[in-house]
């Protein structure tokens, strides 16, 4: 029987979550799911197909040359999705820790039904993380907005079309960002609220810095918006550095200002206008290096897997 949803989830050193995981598959969908397994080059708990089968799970490893972060494992995955995909099947992207609940994947997919939606992404309801997580979340969330003058409160878990899949595998942002790449795809976006559930074993492998990097990386995919806004801002400043250093040259001619106040403030001024000048013309020539440099070929997914392992009982229409 061919299945309806193709299960896409990165693994790194997270042997026994995985596994509870292929479990709770199994008992939500039965037969109706297949699974790839991208193995993130783990070294000390390195994915088996054992996990899979004991599950009853259909599906496949994928074991990767290195270690390369979950965001590029999803990546190779939906390119090898990308290849093997029917055009009435559907694929989820979620988590491995079970941060993403297995039981809500119905209301995603229900809501992909719609003819006017490509792809339908989770939205958080409630969090359990920590409060200094939480606010450091909301300082980002309007940092990017601010940057980019987009809106982001969404992060792996997703349902897509197979027409989704494959233009995002077209993407090189994709392999930077996933929730990035959906942004600039313009592809029919829906969001459906969902609680977030806790891990079923171990701890997180994303330290304060990991989660800082990772919301930078989403910053790189819009790194065009990025740099017209910062050199924009530099020019607004630099336009007020004039005119406070001719409101300074004002205020000497008539007498009003204090014995060395007017050489402070005119050097600082002008100081100010040469820096704000120069970093202008920097985001303006950036912004050129990065629209002459955007290469429009898909992400080179096989170069980065070094073994496919499959079940022993792989549908060939999934394959």
């Amino acid at each position: 029987m061919k299945p309806h949803v193709i299960i896409v989830t990165p693994v790194y050193e997270d042997v026994e979550a995985c596994t509870h995981l292929f479990r709770e598959l199994a008992t939500q969908f039965g037969p109706d799911f297949f699974v790839v397994a991208v193995d993130d080059g783990s070294v000390k708990q390195p994915l088996e197909i054992a996990s899979l089968e004991e599950a009853s799970v259909e599906g496949v490893i994928l074991k990767l040359r290195r270690n390369v972060g979950h965001q590029r494992a999803i990546a190779i995955g939906l390119g090898y999705v990308s290849e093997v995909i029917q055009p009435d099947q559907n694929v989820v992207v979620m988590d491995s820790d079970g941060e993403d609940l297995p039981e809500t994947i119905a209301h995603l997919l229900e809501q992909l039904k719609c003819d006017d939606v490509d792809v339908v992404v989770a939205q958080r309801k409630n969090r359990v993380e920590a409060i200094r997580f939480k606010v450091f979340y909301a300082i980002y969330k309007h940092f990017f907005g601010v940057m980019t003058g987009r809106a982001i409160s969404f992060g792996n878990f997703m349902a897509l079309k197979a027409t989704a899949v494959e233009r995002l595998v077209s993407m090189q942002e994709l392999s930077i960002h996933v929730a990035g790449a959906v942004l600039a795809s313009k592809l029919r976006m829906r969001m459906f609220p969902l609680d977030r559930g806790r891990r079923y074993a171990g701890r997180s492998k994303m330290n304060f810095v990991d989660l800082a990097l990772h919301g930078f990386k989403a910053l790189m995919v819009f790194a065009e918006d990025v740099l017209v806004r910062v050199g924009i801002a530099c020019a607004l400043i630099a336009g007020l550095s004039v005119i406070g250093a001719g409101a300074a040259v004002v205020l000497k001619l008539v007498g009003y200002s204090t014995p060395g106040w007017f050489s402070v403030a005119l050097g600082i001024l002008v100081l100010m206008f040469m820096q704000t000048g120069a970093l202008t013309l920097m985001t303006l020539m950036l912004t050129g290096v990065v629209r002459g440099g955007t290469i429009a070929t898909a992400f080179g997914y096989r170069d980065f897997i070094e073994q496919v392992i499959e079940t022993a009982r792989r549908p060939s229409s999934a394959a």
